[in-house]
């Protein structure tokens, strides 16, 4: 029987099983272990024999039913990278035999890897999409100093209230990652003073739960009726019924609410100009300040294949307009389920109300604000699947020229449509609920049939804050509970399924079979694996800041949160996933374009919060032009009658005739009914209403015209970038010309300064009689 042809690296390993014994790999293939005349095993040898010939060292070792392929780069590849790029690694504390750091190394060899294709044209990642390879990972490195530091120091829950260690975070992970914590121990630290400031509004209003005028008056207005709250069979009510709901409803809407909204407008600009500034020394410091991502792109490709076609930017007006469609679409989507959300919350106020459990009865407004908070949370659990698949495919329709292009299109996508998914529902509950429901005798419904739901007497601010605590604590722990726990239990799970014996390849060396077992035990990780982390804390960032003015302890739950999960990705990306491929950044990207346009938004709607969601212009309004003290009075609070003046009357003889009242009432032979609106006898609006009307809009123009002054002024006062770090960039340039100018040569000069003939002289003379025969 003739026996099979073999490629020449594996002619090189079976002469000498040794070889390669001492060699630390790059990164490793993994594969299901095949018959030899397969068509996979085919294209793994055709795979590596193109990796052979660009001179890569490859040991192929088995273990039960899995090969693993080790890999490792010729040490000219990197060389090529310090001279093309000017020794980019120079700020690195070590380096290898070829100059380059550890991070450099595997991302180049990831780079190459990934650009190698077979006679088919297939490319690695097309080969582990066919199951030609299942997976592969560069190896951690977590005996030696850098990596073992990390995991004894920064991966513990003990050392939680630490300092991060994040230059030993880009000695390890390369400088995205390492930006990526910096930025978020920088967001964390800045949530401290906004978590204190939230916590001392929210003492304030706690401090007056009692003492409010308006709660008095609600808690003592027994003989307040008010009008059924659902068509069939819904009792009246007095208005005392809803005594501690307006008192809950005064530790979010009070005097310091203005305040803190203006303070969190202050507070973000502030944040983001000091980040940038932060980010500019750090960045200064890795001597990484004017690196240009293209170059290094360039770079890479030309080490991978001096004869490559540069990939050129290219703009098609086709795919432009099918993606802006598509975006359309799938935000209308959205919405309609946002809607679907408000249909539930009416149905389910109707079902509660008829409940014959007492309390959910009693409570059927708050159950249903309460459950429909909780269906929102599944359906962005459901629809941030949805939502990642929908930009995957959008991305690739763009068909973006590099990896960061396509990234920062993913992220726009992604970030967008998880947007409207988180908010949607939030910006409903804020403006429009309670406010476009009619009037009782002419209600606005749904299909004709349910009505919508109404505003609580004292305000709409408690629903908008039942719903964000909700979605954000379930967030902050169901959420961060399945990060941690999923890659846990899966690892525990393949360390249960690897307990037999060590298995010895034919080329020997068990200790790297052992070590690369165990790097395979780990979760995978994906080409985003960065970017959830930084949805996760912007979508938290945008909880902090949007709606912060109905929930003034998001920063302090933001806060507990960060410190925690800090350790919770360090632990995660250094005990229980594969190594992260390394990637160059000198700042995070679109990320920061992301968080600025959160922070500009959220100017405008903490400003529509307290002048449309809260009660603080009505009750401004009142103060001054219709309450006790407009008329004069005094020895009297400026808020008395304020609730009677906030409430209509309604005959009861105008219900239609879908309106039917429970007989079992305190009030069986009630002509009128109270509602919050501000509405004459003829059911039109009164003049009130148009003073607050008017009012409200000024309080918005000039409330966002503040606030973005002061962030204007606040950017302009804190620079950008230290003037240290400029005068550094200006001395190393200064330095880099003076280097260039000494090299040049002195054209008058025929003589060196020591004396001897100058290197230039035969090309000087050259010139010379070249000139004097051109004059002749």
């Amino acid at each position: 029987m003739q026996e099979p042809v073999r490629t020449p690296w594996q002619e090189n390993l079976l002469l000498d099983p040794l070889i390669y014994a001492d060699l630390k790999w790059d990164f490793v293939l993994v594969c299901e272990n095949s018959s030899y005349d397969s068509q996979e095993e085919e294209k793994r040898r055709l795979y590596m024999s193109e990796l052979e010939q660009k001179r890569f060292k490859i040991k192929k070792s088995k273990d039960g039913n899995k090969i693993y392929y080790g890999v490792r780069a010729p040490p000219d590849i990197f060389r090529k990278y310090v001279r093309l790029l000017k020794n980019p690694d120079q700020g690195y504390a070590s380096l290898g035999e070829e100059n380059v750091s550890e991070t450099s190394r595997i991302r180049i060899v990831h780079f190459i890897l990934h650009k190698t294709s077979i006679r088919s044209g297939e490319t690695l990642n097309d080969l582990i999409n066919n199951g030609v390879f299942e997976t592969a990972f560069p190896l951690h490195s977590l005996e030696e100093t850098t990596g073992k530091q990390l995991k004894e120091k920064w991966a513990r829950w003990r050392d939680v209230i630490y300092k991060q260690p994040v230059p030993q975070i880009r000695e390890y992970f390369g400088e995205k990652v390492a930006l990526y914590f910096a930025w978020l121990g920088w967001y964390t630290l800045m949530l401290f003073p906004a978590a204190l400031v939230g916590l001392a509004v929210f003492f304030y209003g706690f401090v007056h739960f009692n003492s409010s005028k308006i709660t008095q008056e609600i808690c003592t207005a027994n003989t307040t009726v008010m009008c059924p709250l659902c068509d069939q069979k819904c009792p009246y009510w007095p208005l005392s019924d809803t005594c501690t709901y307006a008192k809950v409803t005064h530790l979010f809407d009070n005097e310091g609410t203005v305040f803190f909204a203006m303070f969190m407008a202050v507070w973000a600009t502030i944040f983001l100009e000091l980040w940038k500034r932060q980010r500019a020394r750090d960045v200064s410091w890795w001597n990484l300040y004017s690196w240009d991502e293209d170059e290094e792109e360039l770079a890479l490709e030309l080490i991978n294949n001096p004869d490559c076609k540069i990939q050129t930017h290219q703009h098609s007006y086709l795919r432009t307009t099918l993606v802006l469609l598509g975006v359309a679409a799938m935000i209308a989507v959205l919405i309609g389920i946002a809607q679907a959300l408000v249909i539930y919350r009416v149905v389910a106020t109707v079902l509660f109300m008829g409940s014959s459990w007492n309390f959910l009865s009693d409570h059927a407004n708050t159950a249903s604000v309460m459950t429909g908070a909780v269906l929102h949370y599944l359906t962005i659990v459901i629809m941030t699947k949805v939502n990642r698949i929908v930009s995957t495919y959008l991305c690739n329709l763009e068909k973006p020229r590099t990896f960061t292009e396509r990234e920062n299109s993913f992220t726009t996508k992604v970030f967008t449509f998880q947007f409207v998914t988180h908010f949607s529902s939030l910006f409903y509950v804020a403006f429009f609920l309670g406010r476009i429901n009619g009037y009782p005798g002419s209600y606005m419904r749904i299909a004709g049939e349910w009505r919508l739901e109404e505003c609580h007497p004292s305000g709409c601010i408690t629903d908008l804050f039942i719903q964000m605590c909700i979605i954000m604590v379930l967030k902050q722990t169901l959420s961060n509970c399945m990060e941690f726990l999923s890659p846990l239990l899966k690892y525990k799970f393949r360390k249960l399924q690897d307990k037999r014996s060590r298995v010895y390849s034919e080329q020997g060396s068990s200790d790297h079979v052992e070590a690369w077992r165990k790097n395979y035990r780990l979760g995978e990780v994906h080409i985003f694996s960065l970017f959830d982390e930084f949805l996760e804390m912007v979508i938290q960032y945008s909880f902090t800041t949007i709606f912060v003015a109905a929930f003034p302890l998001a920063p302090l739950l933001a806060f507990i949160n960060n410190v925690l999960e800090i350790r919770l990705d360090a632990i995660k990306m250094t005990r229980l996933q594969r190594r992260l491929v390394p990637r160059k950044a000198n700042d995070i990207g679109i990320w920061l374009q992301v968080l600025e346009a959160v922070g500009v938004l959220a100017v405008i709607t903490n400003g529509l919060v307290i002048a449309i969601t809260s009660d603080f212009i009505p009750r401004l309004i009142y103060r001054y032009a219709y309450g006790p003290c407009a008329q004069g009075q005094e020895d009297i609070d400026c808020l008395t009658g304020y609730i009677n003046q906030s409430l209509s009357t309604f005959r009861t003889q105008d219900f239609d005739k879908r309106t039917k009242v429970s007989e079992h009432t305190m009030f069986p032979n009630a002509t009128e009914c109270r509602y919050r609106d501000y509405r004459n006898s003829d059911y039109s609006f009164s003049v009130q209403f148009w003073h607050i009307f008017a009012a409200r809009l000024a309080f918005v123009i000039v409330f966002e015209h503040v606030a973005v002054c002061i962030k204007f002024i606040a950017a302009w006062f804190v620079p950008d970038v230290p003037q240290s770090v400029k005068n550094d960039s200006l001395d190393k340039k200064h330095k880099d010309l003076l280097d260039q100018l000494g090299e040049m040569p002195e054209e008058t000069d025929e003589l060196s300064h020591d004396g001897s003939p100058h290197p230039y002289r035969n090309l000087l003379v050259d010139l010379s009689m070249i000139e004097r025969s051109t004059e002749v």
